[in-house]
């Protein structure tokens, strides 16, 4: 486990504030790369002064934002019926997607409205495909690009504080991993629950 921490946190120090964003890219698109072994990593070498919170965090976000668009372009360019034939195919069973994955994020979707792309920022599995049903509908680009920032900005945010302050003990980090977790679909839901009742006060 030592060894994978230092190769791990070997590979943040030489990718520096582009592989961060490039990574978080990855890992907001289609293909299954966990933000929890870039953004810690990243954020425990800032701790010991290699590296800049801040910027870690900003590169994170842009990163996901970035990840983001593209499924979201996708969705709305190729449309419903077209990413759902191309989740089936072999080669997507290597990226871990299926069009049983795709429909999940779907109805999380329709289910919570345009906000879910805020708050499925915050829960795995649905967090990669979020973009793709508000392509489908062609959600408003600004109201997309306002939840999925403050989404990504909340999950990277609280990842680079899990990195900086635990750095490489894994133990703690996981045991503070799995209950952050819950923290941050409470926060999601609580932040859905205030924007519902303001529209309604204003209606």
């Amino acid at each position: 486990m030592a060894d994978f921490i230092n190769l791990i946190l070997s590979i943040s120090n030489d990718l520096g504030y582009g592989g961060i964003v490039f990574l978080m890219a990855i890992e907001s698109s289609f293909i299954p790369f966990p933000s929890e072994v870039v953004i810690p990593p990243a954020a425990y070498l800032a701790s010991q002064g290699q590296m800049n919170i801040f910027l870690v965090i900003i590169s994170g976000v842009v990163g996901s934002i970035i990840g983001a668009l593209v499924n979201y372009w996708l969705a709305l360019y190729l449309g419903r019926v077209v990413i759902y034939k191309l989740a089936d195919h072999r080669f997507s069973r290597y990226l871990m997607i299926s069009s049983k994955s795709v429909q999940k994020s779907e109805e999380f979707f329709l289910k919570y409205g345009n906000v879910s792309t805020l708050i499925g920022r915050l829960v795995p599995v649905v967090r990669q495909l979020i973009s793709l049903p508000a392509g489908f509908v062609k959600m408003d680009f600004k109201n997309f690009c306002f939840y999925t920032t403050l989404g990504s900005a909340i999950w990277v945010t609280i990842l680079a504080i899990l990195g900086y302050a635990f750095g490489s003990n894994q133990e703690l980090l996981a045991k503070y991993y799995k209950e952050i977790s819950l923290l941050l679909l409470f926060l999601g839901l609580s932040v859905w629950f205030v924007i519902v009742k303001y529209k309604n006060l204003k209606n």
